[in-house]
């Protein structure tokens, strides 16, 4: 995978703006190889679309409901640095429902989910580095050949020679514009173009409101995903936990509705779908503003050796969670002298 032996002259600096599993991965490889690396994070912990919330005792996957792994190099890195004991293979039976109503089985692949919720292997990710959070960077100013980092606020972080910025592409975008890097900001134009948004419903049920799948990806003018996030290994709920996404074109129409509408409508749906004519005793709602990548030109990464700058991303290497880790392992070898 990478030898964990210094190939630098010296101890270079970087800041990785961005807590996600591509922040993380590129991170934890670029210290094996001697950088010294600070990732800032804005919220309180790990961030990205490995994303749970808490819902009564336990928690619902209100973000990537699990992840397959085609790289090689992707589940002997997290068994490494995450544990294995933070992930497993989600044995649940999976379907797929066309407009025409038709049911048909998905592919047979493992499919794997963090336990006891899928911020476990981000958190245990994170331990491995220095996450400083709650955190917002808010310019990069040009230093000799490298960078000052500054918050929000206009209080330094510190100088780096290098920074990786692992942000959604309209979050990087602005960051750029912000530091006067125009230039490079252009370049996130066109794939924010095919970001779109995601509303996300977990609702909780006393009886089990549906018993054929565990997870169900259906055609439908407002649902697209359906899980029974209890159904996961690692979670011990009363009752079941059921996450609802609705379609992106859904979304996108419905980005500014308030969330209680937005719930009535999923649960509706999901009723239409189940024939299940009960209600939830309890229901979480959550907007993704850029969930999805669909289409346009993908990369891997981004590196613009001139400045020192990277950007790297699900979005960048097929929207799947492992993308996250393929972009930020392509860049980390981009940037290598």
């Amino acid at each position: 995978m990478f030898n964990e032996t210094s190939q630098v002259p010296h101890i270079r600096r970087v800041a990785i703006v961005g807590s996600g599993l591509s922040g993380l991965t590129a991170a934890i490889i670029l210290q094996a190889h001697g950088y010294d690396v600070t990732v800032f994070e804005k919220s309180r912990g790990p961030g990205g679309r490995l994303a749970s919330k808490r819902v009564g005792e336990g928690s619902a996957d209100i973000g990537a409901q699990y992840f397959t792994a085609r790289n090689p190099d992707f589940i002997p890195f997290l068994r490494q640095y995450a544990g294995k004991e933070t992930f497993e293979v989600w044995h649940g039976r999976f379907g797929f429902r066309n407009a025409g109503e038709e049911w048909s089985r998905f592919p047979e692949e493992p499919r794997y989910v963090g336990t006891p919720r899928m911020t476990a292997i981000s958190r245990a990710l994170s331990g491995h580095v220095n996450v400083v959070a709650n955190t917002r960077v808010g310019k990069l100013a040009r230093k000799d050949t490298g960078w000052i980092v500054t918050d929000e606020g206009g209080k330094p972080l510190g100088d780096f020679e290098h920074v990786i910025i692992t942000a959604p592409p309209a979050q990087a975008r602005d960051l750029l514009k912000g530091s006067g890097l125009e230039g490079l900001a252009t370049h996130l134009d066109e794939p924010i173009q095919h970001l779109l948004p995601c509303w996300a419903v977990a609702a909780h049920f006393e009886q089990a409101p549906w018993s054929r799948h565990e997870g169900m990806r259906v055609e439908h003018p407002v649902l697209f995903w359906v899980a029974n996030n209890t159904s996961k290994p690692g979670r011990d709920d009363s009752g079941q936990w059921w996450v609802l996404h609705a379609s992106p074109e859904w979304s996108e129409e419905h980005v500014e509705t308030p969330a209680d509408q937005v719930a009535a409508e999923l649960i509706g749906a999901f009723g239409e779908v189940t024939g299940f004519d009960g209600q939830p005793d309890n229901v979480v709602t959550h907007r993704w503003l850029y969930a999805r990548s669909e289409g346009g030109h993908q990369p891997g990464h981004l590196w613009f050796s001139q400045e020192g700058i990277g950007i790297a991303g699900d979005w960048l290497s097929g929207g799947r969670v492992e993308g996250a880790f393929n972009s930020a392992s392509s860049l980390v070898r981009a940037m290598m002298p």
